[in-house]
């Protein structure tokens, strides 16, 4: 499974980027405007500081503009993925970038037959918002179970990536599911790594090594 932090923050990336196990960063306007520097400024930054594809989610609506918008963000980014927000605009523009073999994303995605529009005119990935989903009273579990389904008996090569997940709990729910991917804020990367019985069982070894040693010094 791609795992993705969805971050601009360079000190969050680099941080994230020490776990050794980061396939890339995702961003949207909405966490490139935290930030003091041109969109594409930040994005060199993060393309210069890590191994993996950097994702941008273009700002225009019109197809012809999100295509141009797209080709020049490409230029600054050695693995660019292209976020294109679902709409009738973005699934032209999502099919003439992914002929000239530009990897894409269609965001936004809150049902499996916007899912299927996405990957018929070739999005390497689909969005299903779980979060957002689960805040209106439906399953945005279901919705990835649903789309994982009809993906793989449709033998659709769309990946799907798990967004707007809010907890460790989500990712692994993501993995059962069989998403492909998932992308995270920083603080949910760093809940993956923790558990208290774990920081109990180090502290245990520890203490019982440090009393070994000073048992053996004592002799």
């Amino acid at each position: 499974m791609e795992i993705y932090i969805d971050s601009a923050n360079i000190e969050e990336i680099r941080a994230a980027k020490e776990l050794a196990i980061l396939d890339g960063v995702t961003t949207n306007p909405t966490i490139l405007s935290k930030q003091e520097l041109e969109p594409k400024q930040i994005l060199k930054k993060i393309n210069d500081l890590i191994i993996g594809k950097v994702w941008y989610q273009v700002s225009s609506e019109k197809a012809e503009d999100m295509i141009h918008e797209a080709l020049d963000i490409c230029e600054v980014l050695d693995r660019p993925v292209i976020k294109l927000p679902m709409s009738i605009e973005s699934l032209n523009a999502c099919k003439a970038l992914s002929n000239q073999g530009i990897e894409t994303n269609m965001t936004l995605v809150f049902s499996v037959s916007q899912a299927i529009l996405a990957a018929k005119v070739g999005a390497a990935y689909v969005s299903p918002y779980v979060g957002r989903v689960n805040d209106t009273g439906w399953s945005g579990y279901q919705l990835i179970h649903e789309i994982v389904t009809v993906f793989s008996r449709q033998e659709f090569e769309t990946k799907v990536i798990g967004a707007s997940l809010r907890g460790s709990h989500d990712i692994v729910e993501m993995a059962m599911l069989g998403a492909k991917a998932v992308t995270m804020p920083y603080k949910v990367l760093m809940e993956l790594l923790h558990h208290p019985m774990t920081e109990i069982g180090r502290s245990q070894f520890h203490r019982d090594w440090i009393d070994y040693q000073e048992r053996l010094r004592t002799r």
